[in-house]
């Protein structure tokens, strides 16, 4: 065992301890998010998507080790989170542009008459 790996081994619960107080805080946050209604859908999306990634992105570092890994699967991972938020940006914009439509069969609700004024009985 070489003296990186020694090192390595001795700091892993640490930073296990770590990961998993932050992948815990991430969570709370998710779920505090989720409780909040920002100005539209797909900011809630967006929001919780990002939150998403951060998260796979600890795990695939640490339990995966990409952190020692060689640079190059690094580099795959990474692109494939962004192509990942390329794909994802790409289909809310197309939500976001998207309008209600009503089909011509539908039946649109008559406009009620005005209400007229309840004449008083008048006993005499």
């Amino acid at each position: 065992m070489s003296h990186n790996q020694q090192a390595e081994t001795a700091a892993a619960p640490k930073v296990y301890a770590a990961t998993l107080l932050a992948l815990l805080a991430l969570t709370a946050i998710t779920v505090a998010a989720a409780g909040i209604h920002f100005s539209s859908g797909s900011v809630n999306v967006v929001i919780a998507l990002s939150i998403a990634t951060i998260k796979a992105s600890l795990v695939a570092l640490v339990f995966m080790h990409l952190r020692h890994d060689k640079p190059i699967n690094a580099i795959v991972a990474i692109s494939g989170f962004l192509f990942l938020a390329l794909l994802l940006a790409y289909c809310v914009i197309d939500i976001d542009t998207r309008r209600t439509i009503v089909p011509y069969t539908a039946k649109v609700p008559e406009k009620a008459a005005p209400a007229t004024p309840v004449e008083a009985d008048t006993k005499k």
